[in-house]
């Protein structure tokens, strides 16, 4: 299977969403995340911000994705 830039699977190194219309629910939680964790995470340019604060958003955002998908799965919401 290929997507439209031609690479086979879905271990696609980008950032882009894998269902375009999440983009902005995705955005919206990078900022929600960020706030909880009182990282001034702005729109734009962020390169004041260390790899270990980008990466604690980015972390954050993986584990409240699972945990949706849990209980998704479970049948809760």
């Amino acid at each position: 299977m290929q997507n439209q830039q031609g690479q086979s699977g879905g271990n696609s190194s980008s950032s882009r969403p894998e269902v375009p219309e999440a983009k902005q629910a995705l955005n919206n939680m990078k900022y929600e995340i960020a706030r909880e964790l009182g990282i001034n995470l702005k729109q734009g340019y962020n390169g004041d911000l260390t790899a270990r604060e980008n990466g604690y958003v980015g972390g954050y955002m993986v584990k409240r994705l699972i945990e949706q998908a849990e209980r998704q799965m479970s049948g809760q919401q």
